[in-house]
């Protein structure tokens, strides 16, 4: 649902292909044409589907990234429009500053910014950032289906 502006972890459900706690955004600040920023807390949720031994590797913030992108076209195409499906097939200039991201106390910032974006293919840089320290910071690379 957009109210006042943002999308909740609702209506962020409806526009991408992941479903449950999968859903990893909770919430859409703001986006406009080449960008996106969303907030969420889901890296401290024990059901976080990308937690391995209790613990969530900063790797998984490319995650993070492609969830932003997934949801960005949509949110540019309409109220009613979903992400086509698609699969991650680079991630690149990965870099992090710490090893885990479940021990971070506050929600995480999300940044992507559309870097490439046709029919077939999409492109975004990233960044996750908690109280203004970048955490993880890199480019993905998606095939649509």
């Amino acid at each position: 649902m957009l109210t006042g502006g943002l999308l909740d972890r609702a209506g962020i459900a409806e526009r991408i292909p992941h479903a449950g706690p999968m859903v990893l955004l909770d919430t859409i600040v703001a986006s406009d044409a080449e960008a996106i920023h969303a907030r969420t807390d889901s890296h401290r949720r024990a059901d976080n589907p990308l937690r391995r031994a209790g613990q969530l590797h900063a790797v998984a913030g490319s995650e993070y990234g492609a969830q932003a992108a997934a949801v960005h076209g949509p949110l540019q195409a309409g109220p009613a429009a979903t992400a086509q499906p698609g699969m991650i097939v680079s991630v690149r200039d990965l870099t992090w500053t710490r090893g885990r991201l479940d021990d971070i106390d506050g929600p995480l910032e999300v940044h992507a910014t559309c870097l490439l974006a046709d029919t077939r293919q999409l492109a975004y840089g990233f960044t996750l950032a908690q109280a203004g320290t970048t955490l993880v910071a890199g480019e993905i690379g998606i095939i649509l289906s």
